[in-house]
């Protein structure tokens, strides 16, 4: 009895994106812990596999975290999943962990896609260092006040919205750190689709207002140059 927590970085998008060792412990542990049973169940299908699979998402977690964690506590290994990409980072699994930890239970990494890190590397700023400010406040004075502040840092940040959001935050954004800050928008990542567009916050508005998409996205707003 190894009880053991495994946390399991998936494909953002291309399903050959996983690592082999993310298989072989998806094929090793008891269960899996995943965000929602259609994508989880839609994953082990394509590879093949066939795992009992435990939801934990925003709407269960706070109440059925610490029924998990006694679960592997009592000599089972699992596996916690997303729906894309790396668990816990701008996904559920918080709580999850933290009860895991709490109670002994062992928590191991199992790396791999990200779509933050891959729009990082190809936006062309400097990311020695950056700050990521995931998803912002819904409400738009709450947003603009957040997008104020992230202005004010004076590095590289990197920002998180549902597809359906991209037109207020472009134009929020616009106001916070002016129409001429460079900036880039990653489209779908890793799929077919997959699309970067690189520009000032003046430039992507447009582009967006002639090519608009509805779409999983990342952006990365440069800092402000330096003289």
């Amino acid at each position: 009895m190894s009880s053991t927590l495994y946390i399991v970085s998936t494909p953002i998008g291309n399903y050959d994106d996983i690592t082999l060792r993310a298989l072989n412990v998806l094929k090793e542990v008891d269960f899996i812990i995943c965000e929602e049973f259609k994508e989880g169940n839609r994953l082990l299908r394509y590879y093949g596999l066939d795992k009992p699979l435990e939801a934990l998402n925003e709407h269960n977690e706070a109440r059925d975290a610490e029924v998990t964690v006694d679960r592997i506590r009592s000599g089972a290994d699992a596996a916690l999943i997303s729906d894309a990409g790396t668990p816990v980072f701008a996904d559920p699994g918080a709580k999850l962990v933290h009860a895991a930890l709490k109670k002994g239970v062992k928590v191991v990494p199992v790396p791999g896609a990200s779509s933050i890190l891959s729009a990082l590397v190809v936006c062309d700023f400097d990311i020695g260092s950056f700050h990521y400010a995931g998803f912002l406040p819904r409400k738009k004075d709450e947003r603009v006040q957040a997008l104020n502040r992230l202005s004010s840092l004076g590095c590289v940040c990197v920002i998180m919205e549902a597809p359906y959001r991209f037109k207020p935050l472009i134009e929020d954004c616009l106001a916070a750190f002016g129409h001429n800050r460079r900036a880039v928008v990653a489209v779908d990542m890793t799929t077919p689709k997959e699309k970067v567009i690189r520009g000032t916050l003046g430039e992507i508005n447009k582009n967006f207002a002639v090519a608009p998409f509805k779409a999983e996205f990342v952006m990365v707003i440069d800092g402000p140059k330096k003289n």
